[in-house]
């Protein structure tokens, strides 16, 4: 976990062989969710053409196009309706109980759908880094995109939030140091 930082400039052309990304996304996969929801979806852009048409949506970010890979990580704003998948073979009073419980939720709170997607798909993000450090691989976050522009040029259906993209391939040059607050700073015990 500590040695993952975020690396912005890649090694071009370098591919990461498909069992080798299959096993990063598996991993990813198992991060955790509401009702185990899976709010996820990671839309894959390998081909360079595909990277380089969202070069100038990612503002000039160069490791977009220079990455072996850029996921873009999307939250699902009907991740309600995979509750009967999920629950599938569960018992029936479990199933009964969890679907009865998600559809009351996503129907009383307006809000609700986009904070779970966001917060869950955020979880299988840093999962996702994390799976790919393991593997040797270096990664980073981005947020700095047109999300409208990327929905338009990538089809993305409606169902689906743009959340980050992630950038993931041999690093170039090393990340850039950066500094972290002290954790006095960050953690605040019990109550403010």
């Amino acid at each position: 976990m500590r040695s993952r930082h975020s690396v912005r400039k890649y090694e071009r052309d370098v591919v990461i062989p498909d069992a080798e990304l299959n096993e990063i996304l598996d991993l990813a996969a198992g991060a955790p969710s509401s009702w185990n929801l899976q709010h996820w979806r990671f839309l894959v852009v390998r081909e360079q053409a595909n990277k380089d048409r969202l070069l100038p949506l990612a503002y000039g970010q160069q490791q977009v196009s220079d990455s072996s890979v850029t996921v873009i990580v999307l939250g699902d704003l009907q991740a309600n309706l995979a509750a009967p998948v999920v629950y599938a073979d569960a018992p029936p009073e479990v199933r009964n109980t969890m679907i009865g419980q998600i559809e009351a939720t996503y129907a009383g709170d307006p809000h609700i759908a986009r904070d779970e997607a966001i917060r869950n798909a955020s979880l299988a993000a840093m999962q996702l880094m994390l799976a790919a450090k393991a593997k040797g691989y270096d990664s980073v976050p981005m947020g700095g995109y047109d999300a409208d522009a990327v929905v338009k040029a990538l089809s993305i259906p409606d169902r689906y939030l743009p959340v980050m993209m992630i950038a993931i391939g041999k690093a170039a040059s090393p990340a850039r140091p950066t500094a972290r607050l002290p954790l006095s700073d960050q953690v605040i015990y019990e109550s403010f």
